[in-house]
């Protein structure tokens, strides 16, 4: 979170600098999940902390224009996964258990 925003706040804005989709915050249920977490990106030691919002975005068009190059470099793909799909690909996700972060999602989404 940048000074001064709620999670919703940070939660829109990432997604709108790493995939190009704007909602508005109303539309953001959650936090389903929250963490701290440390690891290592690029040359980088990150500390984060992880809040996990949930929101439809239909059809929405997906652009990598607003990611920082560093991430650009790294992203070679992108696809909806269902949380059947995550537990059933041999793939690594970030958190591991992004399959039970979706099933809560979906189970207090009704």
């Amino acid at each position: 979170m940048e000074d001064g925003e709620t999670p919703q706040e940070a939660a829109a804005r990432e997604m709108y600098e790493e995939v190009a989709i704007r909602a508005p915050l109303e539309d953001f249920s959650g936090p389903y999940e929250a963490r701290t977490i440390e690891f290592e990106w690029a040359e980088y030691a990150i500390t984060q902390d992880q809040s996990f919002f949930a929101i439809r975005v239909g059809d929405a068009a997906v652009s990598f224009e607003h990611m920082d190059q560093i991430e650009k470099d790294t992203t070679t793909a992108y696809r909806w996964w269902s949380a059947a799909e995550i537990e059933a690909s041999e793939e690594v996700f970030h958190p591991a258990d992004l399959a039970v972060i979706l099933r809560k999602i979906g189970e207090e989404s009704g």
